[in-house]
């Protein structure tokens, strides 16, 4: 009988592995490479095996932690990575080439995890042990281009470039950072002359309106809510028309309307009828249906609580200048609240007579 022959064993291929972070989490349950001990403690051998890690010189286990953690880093687990790093710098290893390069990778995997405070404490360190590490500059400006540090990080790459001239990516990255402080200069730029135009154009608007006699009253309640305020009318080419906000009270029902954009040489009569025609319903509020355009008179106050009576033809401009003071007298004329001027828009008849008595009355008890 013919005696059997046993095949000879032959290396197999390695498993294949689609999936980088799989394959590494297989080592998470060998003990050699175990983050932290399961909760069977009593486990000697596990223990044991565990222990083999930090066998050997310094610089044998910093090299050590530095390939485990290589490996992680490339299957993308940074905080695996970061982890492995940090046990070799704890190894305290002599070799200022092994301590560079675990510091380096540390600082790339805080790069991941957009931990840009530690990148640069990773990178200044690893500056102390070699100034001219190209890594931990190119790193250090990656991290201050992030927190929008871009002196600094222009900084970094030329400090880089004097002894590293023609490394390509400190080459790129400045270059970056280089247009990033340009656009953001750009944008300050224009966000201050914004500023400036703006206040230049208030102080316009201030000059303009006391040139008319109005005065100003500030809220001690802070700036309403108001969105419209006094400006200029871009159409006409002397820039000299003002467009003011107007309110229109109606005392008789405790209502209101705005006219957001009165150009100051509109007559009255323009928004009167647009508002209330004579063929339209009366608005909702009007229950005695009396405020229709040609039966409706409108007055102003002034600071100094004179009453005016506005023609249907009269102009802003008009009643501005009726609102202003006689020479020798004391300061007087129609008050801008909130930004808006305030008239009173009543029907002819009981309703306008009974509103000026009041008015009177309470003009003169105060």
């Amino acid at each position: 009988m013919a005696e059997s022959v046993q095949a000879p064993l032959l290396p197999q291929p390695p498993p294949k592995r689609d999936d980088a972070d799989e394959f590494l989490s297989t080592f998470d349950s060998v003990p050699l490479f175990m983050k932290s001990l399961p909760d069977d403690t009593d486990n000697i051998a596990v223990e044991a095996l565990q222990s083999l890690a930090f066998e050997g010189t310094p610089d044998e286990i910093a090299q050590n932690f530095k390939e485990q953690g290589n490996d992680y880093f490339k299957g993308k687990r940074y905080r695996e990575a970061l982890g492995f790093y940090t046990q070799g710098v704890d190894a305290k290893p002599t070799d200022p080439i092994l301590l560079e390069a675990l510091l380096c990778n540390r600082s790339a995997c805080n790069l991941e995890l957009k931990n840009y405070g530690s990148v640069l404490k990773d990178c200044s360190k690893a500056l102390t042990v070699n100034p001219k590490s190209s890594k931990a500059y190119y790193r250090s400006a990656t991290a201050l281009i992030a927190l929008d540090r871009l002196d600094e990080a222009l900084d970094c790459c030329d400090r880089c470039l004097q002894f590293d001239a023609e490394n390509k990516g400190i080459q790129t990255l400045r270059d970056r950072a280089l247009q990033l402080k340009e656009a953001k200069e750009k944008r300050e730029q224009e966000k201050q002359e914004r500023i400036w135009k703006e206040k230049e154009e208030k102080l316009r608007i201030q000059k303009a309106l006391d040139a008319r006699g109005l005065l100003i009253l500030v809220n001690p309640s802070g700036p309403s809510e108001n969105p419209y305020v006094p400006h200029f009318d871009p159409e006409d080419s002397s820039g000299q028309t003002l467009i003011l906000p107007v309110l229109f009270l109606y005392p008789q029902y405790a209502t209101s309307d705005i006219i957001s954009h009165f150009v100051e040489d509109t007559p009255f009569s323009a928004h009167v009828e647009a508002m209330f025609p004579p063929q339209a319903p009366a608005p909702e509020w009007d229950k005695n249906e009396e405020y229709i355009a040609g039966n409706l008179v409108i007055y102003a106050m002034t600071h100094r609580k004179r009453l005016l009576k506005v023609g249907r033809n009269m102009t802003l401009r008009d009643v501005f200048k009726h609102g202003r003071e006689k020479p020798g007298e004391p300061k007087d004329g129609l008050e801008v609240k909130d930004g808006c001027l305030t008239f009173v828009v009543l029907p002819r008849g009981d309703a306008e007579k009974k509103w000026i008595e009041e008015f009177k009355k309470t003009r003169d008890s105060n």
